[in-house]
């Protein structure tokens, strides 16, 4: 559409009248509001892969968790680097997790360790970009100059439909996140709070009693136009408005939708299984959308809100400073609701035939210091243990994907400084999950100033996990 409003359309509306009209026609309807601002998204329009059944979810702790105390742990090492937890043993010889996860003891042949990855930023924005995107930056800002996995797998996958978001998040993006230059139509579908409190309902997923007598007519005033738009755009955009109509009125209509979103489906023996909490609901949901056809799931878990705990010794996410909360006492709070959601959502992801299908991904942006700080807490006022920012060394835990599990993959030096034994990167990581998707990671996107950016600039799958 040309950018002169000086130009006269021809038709029984003005132009100005037709995107009117095309507004209200979805009105009172939030997700169609939401999918409507995606229309300033760039043109850009690459193939899928060739695996488009497969589904990748992303259990993220943002703040870095610490691998000394969940997947890596130093038994043997001096007790200001060990710190104050033991090793435990798990289902599969040779796997030793903390003790706090004795519902990972039980399925670590499910999962696989990766005990290698490192990179070099410590900083929280910088460091989630360089393991999100594969790329390094100087910005510190909360949104990305690049595009993280989620958006990108977002457009790659853009052409799908299947009667769901393809792109779900329980945030919009990570702290260093965003779709950057392609655009807000990659942005995910924010599903945020507790998904299994009692009434709560998915925003933008329900259409008003008002709305709901005027929808037929609405969608018929719609279709009145196709002779006058096929005049009158030249250059695609009313187009990309009727696909973003369409896919909105499309999760609107659809009881998949509905469906995939209503967890008093599920029995309460599995939602108690989960975890009756913010953290184990989300991990339900993830699995009922990607079981649904949603292509990638991110789901955060940051503050566990465990009712009755000493607030001034806790801290928001898995950023455990001493200044921020005792790191143990914090622990103690929100790993049990971690070690049951994730076993939960890996036992389901085999028990009911996804682990082909579906990739499960957890992790943070970068460990801790494998050496303990001890230091007055900005809110409890009392000398307390931590442990600070570290890139040097962290872990990650893959389920599913159809490869190889009860494995670990790296090891890192004796103390847990560093990546020892089959150094990989965050690229590497990445390069498995497009693999695993189908997606060519060599594929290219034109950047803001028209550049070609390939989706990773180096990187190779996982070889112990294909």
């Amino acid at each position: 559409m040309s950018a002169d409003r000086s130009v006269y359309c021809p038709g029984p509306l003005s132009r100005r009248s037709f995107l009117e009209a095309g507004y209200m026609a979805l009105g009172g309807m939030g997700l169609a509001d939401l999918q409507r601002q995606r229309v300033l998204a760039n043109s850009l329009n690459p193939q899928a892969g060739n695996r488009e059944d497969t589904a990748v979810i992303f259990i993220w702790l943002l703040g870095g968790p610490s691998h000394m105390e969940t997947y890596d742990m130093k038994p043997n090492a001096p007790s200001d680097y060990r710190g104050q937890l033991n090793p435990i043993a798990t289902n599969t010889p040779g796997i030793e997790i903390c003790e706090l996860l004795p519902h990972h003891a039980k399925v670590a042949d499910k999962f696989s360790i990766i005990r290698s990855i490192s990179h070099e930023d410590s900083q929280h924005a910088r460091g989630s970009v360089r393991f999100l995107s594969g790329r390094k930056t100087q910005s510190v800002s909360p949104i990305s100059e690049f595009p993280t996995v989620g958006p990108v797998v977002a457009k790659m996958r853009e052409q799908r439909k299947v009667g769901v978001p393809n792109y779900v998040a329980s945030s919009a993006r990570a702290y260093g996140g965003g779709s950057a230059y392609l655009g807000e139509s990659a942005m995910p579908f924010v599903v945020g709070g507790n998904p299994g409190a009692p009434g709560y309902t998915v925003p933008n997923l329900s259409v008003s009693n008002s709305v709901k007598d005027r929808l037929d007519d609405r969608l018929g005033l719609l279709k009145s136009f196709d002779h006058f738009r096929r005049d009158v755009d030249l250059h695609g955009s009313m187009q990309a408005m009727d696909n973003i109509n369409e896919q909105a009125l499309g999760m609107l209509t659809s009881e998949k939708a509905r469906e995939a979103f209503d967890l008093s489906q599920e029995s309460d023996a599995t939602r108690d299984r989960y975890g009756r909490h913010k953290w184990g609901q989300r991990a339900l949901l993830a699995r009922r959308l990607v079981e649904a056809g949603t292509s990638f799931v991110t789901m955060y878990m940051n503050n566990p809100d465990v009712p009755g705990t000493q607030k001034n010794r806790i801290h928001g996410n898995w950023d455990i400073h001493a200044i921020n909360g005792d790191l143990y006492y914090d622990l103690g709070v929100r790993m049990p609701h971690f070690d049951r959601a994730v076993a939960a959502l890996i036992e389901d992801i085999y028990s009911r035939g996804l682990d082909k299908k579906v990739m499960l991904v957890v992790s943070g942006e970068f460990g801790r210091t494998p050496r303990i700080t001890v230091q007055p807490g900005t809110k409890s006022k009392v000398m307390q243990p931590g442990r600070d920012h570290w890139p040097g060394a962290m872990s990650v835990l893959v389920s599913g994907g159809g490869a190889p599990m009860g494995q670990v993959i790296g090891s890192t030096t004796a103390k847990g400084e560093y990546a020892k034994d089959n150094k990989l990167d965050p690229n590497d990581l990445l390069a498995t999950v497009y693999h695993f998707l189908g997606i060519d990671q060599n594929h290219e996107f034109l950047d803001l100033s028209g550049r070609p950016m390939p989706i990773l600039p180096h990187g190779a799958p996982i070889k112990e996990l294909i």
